[in-house]
């Protein structure tokens, strides 16, 4: 099954810029997912092609035509999940992404001017999405983010099986730290533990410096997933 992505956007041109390169870009041409861009513009329904207009009850900038972007959902509705780029969504999460990525693929559907007609996400079976706590010009970046993190989890887009499974937010916490040579860098060593050979006091370290580096940068995973169990020097682990 191959996994096929749909994007819906007023700058098709931007597809698949990074997308092309590296593993997705690599998986891709190799067939592994597909890409399609199409331009919501052409479902306009008037001679100037118009997609947007003047927000009700006053304010600033222009709100993307509840009608006009029907048409474009419509145009390539299937049975795939149906995603729009939105400061307004909920946060995108690797558990979402993973559920993505097990799937046909996706439409994605990128934001622009002041967002949506409100009334396209009571008419339409479309998933508000948001990749983080600030605004960009457009949705089209968000729908790249989004998607490299779904193709990379793809069958044979990573080169070992277990590549995805020792990651930030994989078990709710952040990745240990990683180290390579040289062992000594401007008076600074690699851990010792981590090169004493002794796994199981390695696999220990690891998880006690995820959990703290966690608890330190983002505490909100912390709360969310009911504190985190320490690790004890044996790999065994205790409720903090």
């Amino acid at each position: 099954m191959t996994f096929r992505a749909t994007v819906l956007t007023l700058y098709p041109d931007m597809f698949p810029g990074p997308l092309g390169q590296s593993l997705a870009g690599r998986g891709l041409s190799e067939g592994a997912w597909s890409l399609e861009a199409r331009n919501i513009r052409d479902h306009a329904i008037d001679k100037h092609r118009t997609v947007d207009d003047t927000p009700a009850g006053g304010g600033a900038g222009m709100v993307l035509r509840c009608d006009v972007i029907a048409a474009a959902l419509d145009a390539v509705a299937d049975g795939r999940p149906m995603l729009a780029m939105t400061p307004r969504g909920a946060p995108l999460t690797q558990g979402r992404v993973r559920e993505l990525a097990a799937g046909e693929g996706a439409i994605i559907l990128c934001g622009r001017f002041e967002g949506f007609d409100e009334r396209i996400f009571e008419a339409r079976t479309v998933e508000p999405v948001s990749i983080g706590d600030y605004v960009l010009s457009g949705g089209e970046l968000g729908a790249m983010v989004l998607l490299d993190a779904c193709v990379r989890l793809l069958p044979g887009i990573m080169g070992a099986a277990s590549s995805g499974e020792e990651e930030s937010f994989e078990e709710g916490l952040l990745e240990y730290p990683h180290y390579t040579r040289p062992v000594e860098w401007e008076g600074r060593t690699i851990p010792e533990v981590l090169r004493s050979g002794d796994h199981a006091k390695i696999a220990a370290w690891r998880k006690q410096r995820s959990i703290d580096d966690t608890r330190l940068r983002r505490p909100d995973l912390i709360e969310c997933h009911g504190g985190a169990r320490e690790a004890s020097p044996s790999g065994a682990q205790r409720k903090k």
